[in-house]
């Protein structure tokens, strides 16, 4: 119950009061999205985690001027790869290899088995699908920023070309696709806080097939 309650306080921020998370809070976060699942484990994203303020005050112009940006304690920015490369999902089996100590025929095949697909690919359709990756990660990033009594705020409401060029993604292989401020709401001047959650009732949204 105690997550469901966590779930229940939170909502998306409006507002907030620049008061700095903990580190060790972030970091907890950041595992959580680290730990994410992803297809075929590649992870085929990065996470920015800005606490420059001047960088903030850029990035916030390109984001609709939501106050958010530039009051919030950290502001993460999920970057999903441009496209699979061969290098890349080279890495990733490599690093599974690497950490479970030993070679296995079925995983090789698989590997071999998305290098003859995915790399051919359109890029744009494989930003895409990194991009969905992305999304998984910062749901989880939410989820724990919740459990740990930080607020956020999920955004896509932003020039992701403007946001790419400012922190020099294109040139890493990477494209901006979420955005998640972490920080603490500021009651006062946040037209949300007091409102109450509306979600689908359960038998509205969840059909169950014995």
């Amino acid at each position: 119950m105690e997550l469901l309650d966590k779930l229940n306080w939170r909502y998306a921020t409006k507002a907030m009061n620049g008061k700095k998370v903990a580190e060790d809070k972030i970091e907890r976060i950041l595992e959580a999205a680290r730990l994410a699942p992803t297809s075929s484990g590649l992870q085929p994203f990065e996470i920015f985690v800005i606490k420059n303020q001047e960088v903030k005050e850029k990035i916030k112009p390109v984001a609709w001027n939501q106050s958010v940006i530039t009051d919030c304690s950290h502001l993460l920015v999920f970057a999903a790869w441009d496209t699979y490369t061969t290098d890349r999902i080279n890495h990733m089996f490599d690093l599974t290899n690497e950490i479970r100590g030993f070679k296995n025929e079925g995983w090789e095949n698989y590997r071999g088995m998305l290098l003859n697909s995915y790399p051919q690919k359109d890029a744009e359709e494989n930003f895409n699908h990194a991009a969905k990756q992305a999304y998984i990660a910062f749901s989880q990033a939410i989820t724990a920023a919740a459990y740990e009594g930080v607020d956020a705020t999920p955004l896509e409401g932003f020039d992701p070309d403007a946001v790419d060029k400012i922190l020099g993604l294109r040139e890493k292989g990477l494209r901006s696709a979420v955005l998640l401020p972490l920080g603490y709401r500021k009651e006062g001047e946040d037209w949300l806080v007091n409102l109450a959650k509306v979600r689908k009732p359960m038998e509205e949204l969840v059909t169950v097939i014995d």
